[in-house]
């Protein structure tokens, strides 16, 4: 399967997002023919890329969450960075967002710590998942069994739910995606 044709979400805070891993995974949708939307959890019209801890670019959101539905996207791409699901996963409308895309059975892919945004969803009970090394205890805690792999692809739930540790898996997570999705 491909993402030819599909309509992915971005979720993202506009605290900030790690830039490579929303940059990325957005080329490789685009690439393989789909449509990739920005979405931001608050009404900002701008999101702040990183680069770590240094400003990167500013990207330009397609709608707030409050706006986005579910039902109107074939997959969901979490980016990591800290601040990103940190802010997400406390936002009550883009946890609702993140569990309506795993309860309807439709790809999840999440890198790095966008898994935090999984947890507060209840997206990760029994399933198996990677992300930055120091959630691995949020994650186990959560139910999930967390390995260290560049890639996981789990099918045990509902929909797939594709995870990453970190930046440098970026090509291995992105061809996950054109696959899942």
């Amino acid at each position: 399967m491909s993402v030819n044709g599909k309509k992915i979400a971005f979720l993202v805070a506009d605290e900030g997002v790690e830039q490579v891993e929303l940059t990325d995974p957005w080329e490789a949708v685009k690439k393989d023919g789909g449509q990739p939307v920005l979405i931001v959890g608050s009404d900002s019209k701008t999101v702040q890329g990183f680069n770590h801890l240094d400003k990167g670019d500013t990207f330009d959101a397609d709608l707030p969450v409050s706006q986005a539905d579910a039902a109107d996207y074939d997959g969901l791409v979490l980016p990591g960075g800290v601040a990103n699901p940190d802010a997400l996963r406390t936002n009550r409308e883009a946890v609702a967002f993140v569990k309506s895309f795993v309860d309807a059975g439709k790809p999840v892919a999440a890198i790095c710590h966008a898994p935090w945004t999984l947890v507060e969803a209840d997206a990760v009970r029994g399933r198996t998942v990677t992300s930055w090394p120091s959630l691995q205890t949020d994650l186990r805690n959560a139910g999930a069994e967390w390995v260290d792999q560049e890639v996981v692809v789990d099918l045990k739930g509902p929909g797939p739910l594709i995870t990453s540790r970190n930046p440098d898996d970026l090509p291995a997570f992105s061809k996950a995606l054109g696959s899942a999705f």
